[in-house]
Formats: C-alpha cells, structure tokens, sequence
C-alpha cells in the first residue's frame, strides 16, 4: 500500500514538473535492485574434514570471519558430515550456528537439528537386521567395526588406528564390547567400517553388490566406509531440510572433497570441490576452489554468496 502511494505520488510530480521522468526510473530501479538484493538469501553447505577444517583440525581465522559474516547478512550455514552428533555440535557453536539459526547435519544425514532450537528435523536409523549382517561381514573382511551411542564409540573387534583416529577426532572415547551384537539393541543412525584404502575401496564395493536393497554405503575418506539407512545421504537429507525451511536447490552453494560429498555436489545450484578433494568430488563440480589449508571456502563465500 506504502509503495503504490509512493508510486502515485511520483507519478504525479512528473506531471506537473516537479520531478525529472529519468530520475524517477532510476530511483525505482534502485529501489528494486535492494529489494531483491535483500531477498536472496543463500545457503552454504559444507563437509567438515578436508572442507571446513584445515589440516590440523581446526577453523582458519579467515574462514571463520568470512561464515560468520555471511550469517549477520541473513544468509544459512549447514553443515553436513559423516561426524556423529558429538563431533559436530562444538564446530556449530564455534561459528555460532545457535546464534544464526544454522543446521546440522550428522551421520551423513540421518541426523538433522536446527542449532537455534534444537529441534530434530530428521531422523532415521538402520535395521535392526543389518547389524549382525554387517558384524558377519567384518569379522569375515577382518576390518573395523563401529558404532556410536552417547559420548561413545562402540567397537566390535580391538580397535584398528583409525577407528582410534575417528574416535579422536569427535572427542569420545572408544569402547570394545564382547557381544558386539547382543550390545547394540539401540537406533544405530551409521556403521563406520574402516581399513586401508586399497581394502576400502574393494569392500565397499563388496557391501554395495551384497546388500543393494538394505544399506546406502560411501566413503567419507579412502579409509573410512559408511553404511547408511538405504535411501539416507547427504542429497536426500539436504532436501527433505530445504523443503522444511522453505528454500530450494537453487538457493545452495554446496562443498565437500570426500566421496560422500558427490550427491549433494551433483544437486547443489553451486556444487564446489576442494583444492584437496578426491578427483571424482572434482569432476562433479562446477567449480574448484583453493584447498582447506588455504581457506579454500573464503573465495567460494566472496564469489557466490556475498
């Protein structure tokens, strides 16, 4: 009502000479430029390891600045990892996504929370059934087998270095049970498998032409292996989000560097790999950018979203 008096009033002021006609159309294609300037909000999604954090698992300083900014100007953080809940929240409060109203979203998205409210936007877990099939398959592989439940890490076998490593990384203990199987009666969200690459790669492959009907299964790095709910992983969480908040594909800017980071590469507006991703998150992408121990994702902020 405020702008068709304005427009009137304009109009009107042309009329009798009070006005110039171009200053006029000037001023509304001012008006209109702030308008949609301040309508297009956007939304970052980024992978954690090897995309947010810097070798030495941290935030580098321009980083930091540069995601917090962005959130003063309205725009949304996600961040979208294969970590637990435990090893995801503390990054989340660092860049203060409780204060912005950011996500997260963990186990490779089986888990979704809005940090604001601590809503639970999403959650699935695996069936029941698939864990003794996936105990039968480790201790038959002779690969590392977890869980986590809590603040812990529940491992089926002595732990292997990066079952150590991952525990470390999230800041929780691990835990070796006996009766791996009769233990976890709980909601598993994910089954981590671990070992070297080259033995990665190949039972991965085993566990996709095994279980095609039961499990989603990615690496999140060359030697971690993740068994996901079926029809769970980061492209499929992100949309059942973005349909919950109101925005669309079109409105992300989406980075990773791990295999599991390729779906919502390929489905991002903006899919953009890492200096230091893996080279199939490379030729998914539309764009690369510097690696994360160069505050790659400072040039993604400055190029598409601010």
């Amino acid at each position: 009502m405020a702008v068709g008096f304005l427009t009137a009033f304009l109009v009107a002021g042309c009329e009798r000479g009070y006005f110039r006609a171009d200053s006029i159309s000037y001023g509304r294609l001012e008006m209109n430029r702030r308008v949609k300037k301040k309508k297009r909000r956007k939304i970052l999604v980024m992978d954690i390891d090897g995309t947010l954090l810097n070798s030495q698992k941290r935030i580098g300083a321009a980083t930091k600045k540069a995601i917090i900014k962005m959130q003063k100007k309205g725009h949304k953080v996600v961040l979208a990892s294969g970590r637990p809940t435990t090893g995801v929240l503390p990054i989340g409060r660092e860049l203060q996504l409780e204060k912005y109203k950011g996500y997260l979203l963990a186990f490779n998205g089986a888990y979704i929370v809005e940090c604001g409210t601590g809503e639970v936007i999403w959650s699935v877990v695996l069936d029941g059934s698939v864990i003794p099939q996936m105990y039968d398959f480790a201790a038959r592989a002779e690969c590392g087998l977890a869980v986590h439940v809590g603040n812990e890490a529940i491992s089926a076998f002595e732990p292997d270095d990066y079952i150590t490593m991952e525990a470390y990384m999230n800041g929780m203990p691990v835990r070796r049970v006996e009766n791996f199987v009769d233990f976890v009666k709980f909601g598993v969200y994910k089954c981590l498998m671990t070992a070297d690459p080259a033995r990665a790669a190949v039972l991965e492959k085993q566990l996709q032409e095994r279980f095609p009907d039961d499990i989603n299964v990615s690496r999140s790095a060359p030697y971690f292996i993740e068994v996901m709910p079926r029809m769970v992983d980061k492209a499929a969480a992100l949309d059942v989000l973005l349909k919950k908040i109101g925005f669309s594909w079109e409105d992300t800017v989406v980075c990773g560097d791990g295999y599991n980071d390729v779906s919502m590469i390929n489905c991002g507006k903006v899919g953009v790999a890492m200096g230091n991703a893996q080279p199939e998150v490379k030729a998914a992408a539309d764009y690369v950018t510097k690696d994360n121990d160069s505050d790659g994702l400072v040039k993604v902020i400055r190029k598409f979203i601010i």
